[in-house]
């Protein structure tokens, strides 16, 4: 019994005097923190209110940080916690591309953005080890679908494949955010894209864009 409960103690030891520290379960080397300024207050476009900068110690955080309501009169299905020049850019894709396919293809205007992520520090597409995701700088948005003035839905999920029209509008919203934003995914891109647009501002390399 007594060489049991030495070799327990000399054990709690060895743990004590070890200096290794808990890994990051994302990669952070070689990225770079977006641009965070605003070109317009988003309370001048929408429902939003300005939030305490943050910073997690890990990478993840968010610079002019904003939680925003609604962008224009299309309502957010959740709130959106976006840094200052990701909440334009929403707006500005909401307002312009997106209500100019809606009204051309459906005859009526977008109400509300279906968001299944905004603000999450987590490794791109969750795997453990990758880079971190931009939505942990709050620079990125992923939209499930649109629900129309009339309450009619388009999924991203059911419909990219699914009726003419409902296929025509999001192939259309998602071609015109490619150039405003630098990095659009979506259905096609890979498995964990399948349900949903992702839109990003990342900084590439190249200085240019990725939509796939």
């Amino acid at each position: 019994m007594r060489l049991w409960i030495l070799a327990g103690l000399a054990g709690l030891a060895l743990a004590a005097c070890s200096d290794e520290k808990p890994k990051k379960y994302f990669e952070t080397q070689g990225l770079v923190a977006p641009i965070s300024a605003c070109a317009v207050d988003p309370r001048a476009f929408g429902e939003a209110e300005k939030i305490s900068d943050f910073h997690e110690g890990n990478g993840c955080g968010v610079d002019n940080a904003w939680r925003v309501y609604s962008v224009g009169t299309v309502r957010l299905s959740q709130p959106g916690t976006f840094n200052c020049r990701q909440a334009g850019q929403v707006n500005r894709w909401m307002q312009g591309p997106v209500q100019a396919a809606a009204q051309d293809i459906f005859g009526e205007p977008v109400v509300e953005l279906k968001v299944a992520a905004s603000y999450s520090c987590r490794p791109r597409n969750n795997v453990r080890g990758a880079k971190l995701s931009e939505h942990g700088f709050g620079n990125a948005i992923d939209v499930a679908g649109f629900t129309l003035a009339s309450g009619r839905t388009v999924s991203v999920l059911e419909d990219w494949n699914g009726g003419r029209d409902e296929r025509a509008f999001l192939r259309a919203v998602r071609a015109d955010a490619c150039g405003p934003f630098r990095t659009v995914l979506g259905p096609g891109s890979d498995a964990n894209h399948r349900d949903h647009l992702h839109l990003d501002l990342q900084n590439h390399r190249s200085g240019g864009t990725y939509c796939h």
